[in-house]
């Protein structure tokens, strides 16, 4: 239905967690995947590490799913202060969605409850509403509730996928919601709601046919 798919992470990391599964059954469907990460969290990198880590590590992340390094691009908004930054955040999303023309994007959920997610949802609805057709991702660790409008089916070596792209993340190995067992029992539950093995589910945020 979509062939040009544009994933805009808050962070480092937020696309590959709640949608990495999708982006590799896109990329194996032959479908175009672009990925905007709006911050490198440099204030949050523990001082063992170098500034740029988790820069390094998103793009072997992405490259793992199959998003070339041509396709993801890093942007510099300071981590946790998004809300002081809207209008410059809408304004680079409008000059992405002219240069990538999406007809699909993917979003934080309009029940993320982080401050950074929240104002990239808000922007991109702004930014994409006339133009492309707009899902909210799954955040569990952020959200009080969620509705689950959109599934997509996965196969078993696109939640692999999944899991080996997210422990290029090293710097981020001790948090919970990055262990394999939590990725795939997600993915399980998920593919359970609607028969299959594995899936991942979105908000409907925009349909555009």
């Amino acid at each position: 239905m979509f062939t040009r798919l544009l994933v805009l992470s808050p962070h480092t990391d937020d696309g590959e967690l709640s949608a990495g599964g999708t982006i590799a059954r896109a990329i194996d469907d032959g479908k175009e995947v672009f990925y905007v990460a709006f911050s490198t969290c440099e204030k949050s990198i523990p001082e063992c590490y170098s500034h740029d880590i988790l820069k390094k590590e998103c793009l072997g992340a992405t490259q793992e799913l199959g998003i070339p390094h041509s396709n993801t691009r890093f942007l510099n908004f300071e981590v946790r202060n998004f809300s002081s930054f809207r209008q410059q955040i809408l304004d680079e999303m409008i000059l992405i969605g002219r240069d990538i023309q999406p007809d699909l994007v993917i979003t934080p959920s309009s029940f993320d409850t982080h401050q950074d997610h929240n104002v990239i949802y808000s922007e991109s609805i702004r930014a994409f509403k006339k133009t492309a057709s707009i899902w909210g991702m799954e955040h569990p660790w952020n959200n009080l509730s969620f509705r689950t409008d959109i599934f997509v089916d996965l196969e078993e070596k696109h939640v692999n996928k999944k899991i080996n792209a997210l422990k290029k993340y090293e710097s981020q190995a001790p948090k919970s919601y990055f262990q394999p067992p939590y990725i795939t029992s997600c993915a399980y539950t998920r593919g359970m709601m609607i028969d299959q093995k594995y899936a991942e589910v979105f908000e409907c945020i925009r349909t555009i046919l």
